[in-house]
């Protein structure tokens, strides 16, 4: 099992410690995340003159919309992945349908060159009896 990590980070200017079985710079990165969706907002003055619990409303509505558009997409990517999967399964089971359908192919053509030879030889044994017959 992991060691459970406790790590300082900044969030909003304020210290917090974050708890959890994630690295240390896991847990950096979720503050920086929150860091970074704080600022983009406090650009915005429509966003600045809300009331402070409104902020964070918003702000929650932010975070919640952006991991459920990235859990869209992971869904997406897996179907993707599996569509693929799929399709190579059957690439390969076409490939061994072509290998074995080349295998007979390469033991037909031995057997005709085999039978070619044999006929071969025995126009030669014809031929010859026939001149020794003339």
């Amino acid at each position: 099992m992991s060691v459970k990590t406790d790590t300082e980070v900044i969030i909003g200017g304020k210290v917090f410690t974050l708890s959890g079985y994630e690295s240390e710079e896991y847990l950096q990165k979720v503050a920086s995340y929150i860091n970074n969706k704080m600022a983009e907002y406090a650009k915005v003055d429509s966003f600045k003159r809300q009331p402070l619990d409104t902020q964070n409303v918003l702000m929650q509505l932010n975070i919640a919309d952006d991991y459920f558009k990235a859990k869209r997409q992971i869904g997406l990517i897996e179907e993707e992945i599996q569509g693929k999967e799929k399709e190579l399964y059957n690439l390969k089971h076409e490939l061994i349908a072509a290998q074995i359908k080349l295998e007979n192919m390469e033991k037909n053509v031995k057997a005709l060159q085999t039978e070619v030879n044999e006929s071969a030889k025995k126009i030669v044994k014809l031929e010859t009896e026939l001149k020794n017959k003339v």
